[in-house]
């Protein structure tokens, strides 16, 4: 009873104040109410400015790049070789003896017409003494023979000799003189094989181990090759190129293995050693086979190199690296910030306003590290090298380097 009079007395009073607080409100003036106002709007302005969410700050992605640039861009392929002897030459006996003589050692240098090899002269000798006297005897008809007919021809003229007399003399004159002349022949031919005996070296060069010995038949009815001798101060490079090879040369205006005077670079190759090094000398490819081999598909090329200390061995196998083109003044970017999709191969290019554009372009050869780009981009232009996942076409970046 005590606790409801208590809530009875507590409701009393509360209708009693808000009707004072009413009576209180009615009673505000217009500028009163116009201050309410404005504080209840600074309230709800503060309110929802402090309720408000953090801003969010944009972050672009940092990327690298690298300004276009143009350059000579050399192309070279590689080929596998095999050096050759610019000279090998094979010493024969061209008359049949026994070999006497032998006067050098083998692997040495031999100039050209040094004596290498002696056979037995004795049976030549003697045929050329024979052959000097059938040639003196020969003249000497011919002399008599002059004389006769040099006596019947004013006696001839004298109408003191016959016509018959005149002719026979003729005759025999004349035959004689042509006995001279076969065994002049006979002489030089006989000298000449006597020559054939003493066998000299046709070149300079190495000349390499003795195929006989001393007491050895050589020539036509024996053994006729006696050494060989190689001339290596320079060396002939041959190696194969396909007829795609060709095809592409062509392409660019380049014939192999001719001179160009509209060309200001020459198809030059380098070889590699076995020992991986790069060789100090390089050659100028000089020859291209004018056709192609049906079973291989390939042509063959040479070229010259310089081997002034004998690095090169003729025999020897090696890497042939053959300059095939200089583009001049090209645009080449690294291959690394080229990418390829369906649609083809593009790169992006970032503007001066800081947009990412993706440009497909057309690309060339690839050089090492660094790819032709034949149409899209323009000397000057910044393109992405590095970071280019993280963006989308339009996109800002900011530059690493800036």
């Amino acid at each position: 009873m005590k606790g409801s009079r208590i809530l009875k007395e507590t409701y009393t009073s509360l209708g009693k104040g808000s009707q004072y607080f009413v009576f209180k409100v009615k009673k505000l003036s217009w500028k009163q109410w116009l201050s309410l106002a404005v504080i209840v709007a600074v309230v709800i302005a503060a309110a929802i400015w402090f309720s408000r969410p953090e801003p969010v700050e944009e972050v672009l992605p940092v990327v690298s790049t690298e300004t276009v640039t143009t350059q000579d861009v050399r192309i070279y392929g590689e080929y596998p070789g095999n050096v050759r002897a610019q000279q090998f030459v094979e010493v024969r006996a061209r008359v049949e003896g026994y070999l006497e003589q032998m006067l050098f050692e083998e692997g040495t240098y031999v100039k050209k017409n040094q004596v290498l090899f002696i056979i037995d002269p004795r049976q030549y000798e003697a045929q050329v003494e024979r052959a000097k006297a059938v040639l003196g005897k020969n003249k000497a008809l011919a002399t008599k023979a002059k004389r006769d007919y040099d006596r019947i021809k004013p006696l001839y003229d004298q109408k003191a000799a016959s016509q018959l007399d005149r002719d026979n003399a003729l005759a025999a004159y004349e035959s004689a003189v042509a006995e001279v002349q076969m065994s002049e022949a006979d002489l030089t031919q006989d000298e000449l094989a006597l020559s054939y005996t003493i066998v000299r070296s046709p070149i300079s060069g190495y000349i390499g181990e003795r195929y006989v010995d001393i007491g050895t038949l050589v020539g036509p009815g024996g053994q006729s090759l006696l050494a060989t001798v190689v001339k290596s101060d320079t060396v002939t490079v041959e190696f194969k190129m396909t007829d795609l090879d060709y095809q592409k040369s062509k392409a660019r205006n380049v014939n192999i293995g001719q001179k160009d005077s509209l060309r200001n670079w020459d198809p030059y190759v380098r070889i590699t050693l076995a020992d991986k090094s790069i060789y100090k000398y390089r050659g100028l490819v000089d020859f291209a086979d004018p056709q192609v081999d049906s079973k291989s598909g390939t042509f063959t090329v040479r070229a010259d190199i310089p081997n002034p200390d004998r690095e090169l061995l003729p025999g020897q196998f090696t890497n042939v690296t053959l300059l095939l083109d200089v583009r001049e003044n090209a645009v080449a970017v690294p291959s690394k910030a080229l990418m390829i999709e369906k649609g083809g191969t593009y790169i992006f290019v970032l503007r001066n306003d800081g947009v990412a554009e993706k440009r497909f372009v057309e690309t060339g050869p690839e050089v090492g590290n660094k790819t032709v780009i034949e149409r899209g981009l323009l000397p000057g232009e910044q393109i992405v090298v590095e970071g280019y996942h993280k963006l989308a076409h339009g996109q800002k970046a900011v530059r690493a380097n800036s």
